[in-house]
């Protein structure tokens, strides 16, 4: 008798606790990720950068999203504080972070975009004549429930 009275308090005690861990949920979900970058122009060079995000950057991105592998991009323009900020800020966003391990699917997309990596290697190098890339952050949503 004692042992079906333990055994059915054990079992009371470990649905109480089972209950308590099933309301302990967080109050959110994780969301997209999105890399921000902040560039700061270069003088000059704006009308000549932007020519550059119109037209390969552009390309490019359309074609990582016709690929899935990243859900939306944007380009805004920032008013700088100081001489040290940015003008520009660029952002990607991917649909989880799982989506930034698809490197050599984007590898792929790039090249059928832009060439070979020496071609990629050039276009970065006339880049960082128009602009300087001051940072970049990796931020992930939380969507609320």
């Amino acid at each position: 008798m004692k042992r079906v009275a333990m055994l059915f308090a054990t079992l009371v005690l470990f649905a109480m606790t089972g209950s308590t861990f099933a309301q302990d949920t967080k109050p959110y979900r994780e969301g997209a990720v999105r890399e921000v970058n902040f560039v700061k122009i270069k003088p000059g060079q704006f009308n000549n950068y932007m020519k550059y995000l119109d037209g390969p950057y552009k390309a490019s991105m359309e074609a990582a999203r016709k690929a899935g592998l990243i859900t939306e991009y944007s380009v805004y323009q920032s008013r700088p504080r100081s001489p040290a900020d940015a003008d520009l800020i660029l952002t990607v966003t991917y649909p989880n972070m799982a989506a930034l391990d698809r490197t050599d699917e984007a590898d792929a997309v790039r090249a059928k975009v832009m060439g070979s990596l020496e071609a990629q290697d050039k276009a970065m190098m006339d880049r960082g004549s128009m602009r300087e890339l001051i940072g970049s952050q990796l931020i992930r949503e939380l969507v609320l429930k």
